[in-house]
């Protein structure tokens, strides 16, 4: 089987509900991954909209996830006490460190929004605390045994 990333609130290409939107909640929509490369030491998530009108920007980034999670529940916290220890969070491009669901223009096409999980052959990765998506994207890269992804829409 092919490394493969899944969402129980929405299928591939289809709609992002609207309480994973910052128009609802901004809750972060639960996330599965299955049949990561035997080598896989860690991962790491992001998701981006590539359809801003700025150039693509990223919603949400974490690192460090250990090699034996598989999923990650709705309205992930990364703040102390959260029950995911040790979890990294990046500074996202709207200059928090926590998941900023999709809120395009009204009047916009629907944007894509792609999540990725890619699997590490690194347990922790170069980086300082505080990175951003980008950067930890860029220490992440060398690193990297396979990428799923999983691709919504949202439009107001």
């Amino acid at each position: 089987m092919a490394f493969e990333l899944k969402s129980p609130a929405f299928a591939e290409g289809e709609r992002i509900p609207e309480r994973h939107a910052r128009d609802g909640e901004n809750l972060s929509p639960p996330l599965e991954w299955m049949d990561p490369p035997a080598a896989t030491r860690s991962f790491v998530i992001l998701m981006e909209d590539p359809d801003a009108t700025v150039g693509t920007l990223r919603h949400w980034g974490l690192y460090h996830i250990g090699r034996g999670r598989t999923l990650l529940p709705e309205a992930v916290r990364t703040d102390e006490g959260a029950g995911l220890e040790g979890l990294g969070a990046c500074v996202n491009d709207f200059g928090s460190l926590r998941y900023e669901g999709p809120q395009p223009p009204e009047g916009d096409a629907p944007h894509r929004y792609i999540f990725y999980v890619a699997a590490l052959d690194t347990e922790r990765l170069d980086g300082r605390p505080g990175m951003t998506v980008a950067e930890m994207w860029r220490a992440a890269e060398p690193h990297v045994l396979a990428v799923a992804h999983l691709t919504g829409s949202y439009g107001r």
